[in-house]
């Protein structure tokens, strides 16, 4: 039975891994050099959302892909983060950058390059699709939409409501 996500005001940062939570992990290879990926514009309005709350964004992703450009440019984002396979120090820049406690940030991923990153914050979420090693974190919460579809939002939508700030888009 799916409940609320339960989060804090006090989240300032989500930091999320890519494929996975925004896309539903398929690719389609058309040739050697293209790679198409499915986005879904729920999460990509997730973003937006997020953003014009006043909570920052970040991706740290073990893939570079040009999906990941086109979120970046289109929404500014200075946070991203590509072919990263060590996660955590990425985490911890991040976490120094903006001063943040641990309580103060929220991070969303689904497999093993995640799970460093995943125990190191008090605020972990990924998705039903989730590989089952980082299913064992104690702490993770689950959210109810599956991986590119919609799961980003979500998690945007659950805590802008707790901050009761939501801001027009």
């Amino acid at each position: 039975m799916y409940k609320t996500l339960e989060l804090s005001s006090k989240i300032k940062l989500i930091v999320s891994d890519f494929d996975g939570i925004f896309t539903d992990n398929s690719v389609y290879i058309l040739d050697e050099e293209t790679k198409l990926k499915k986005l879904s514009f729920k999460d990509l309005m997730g973003i937006s959302v997020c953003l014009k709350n006043g909570i920052k964004f970040a991706i740290i992703s073990g893939e570079k892909c040009p999906q990941i450009d086109y979120v970046a440019e289109k929404f500014a984002l200075e946070d991203i983060h590509q072919g990263i396979r060590n996660k955590l120090p990425v985490l911890q820049q991040i976490k120094e950058k903006y001063s943040l406690a641990d309580d103060e940030i929220l991070y969303v991923g689904d497999d093993i390059n995640d799970i460093e990153c995943l125990n190191s914050v008090k605020y972990a979420i990924t998705v039903p699709e989730a590989n089952y090693k980082v299913k064992e974190i104690k702490h993770l919460q689950y959210t109810k939409s599956c991986a590119g579809n919609g799961a980003f939002r979500e998690i945007v939508d659950n805590l802008v409501e707790l901050k009761n700030t939501i801001v027009q888009v």
